[in-house]
């Protein structure tokens, strides 16, 4: 999925936004959100643009 994305949010960046929020996380806990996040998206576009059946 990485691939076809080309402005992703970095797992760093998500990082400091989560932190600076509240929530403390590690690298790998922020990339693990993101990937969840980004899947999210992709699923709820999918349904926005899904042919009426």
């Amino acid at each position: 999925m990485e691939g076809n994305v080309k402005n992703r949010i970095t797992p760093e960046k998500a990082l400091e936004i989560l932190n600076n929020g509240g929530m403390k996380v590690t690298l790998e806990q922020a990339k693990l959100i993101l990937d969840f996040l980004y899947k999210m998206a992709e699923i709820a576009m999918a349904q926005c643009f899904k042919n009426p059946s």
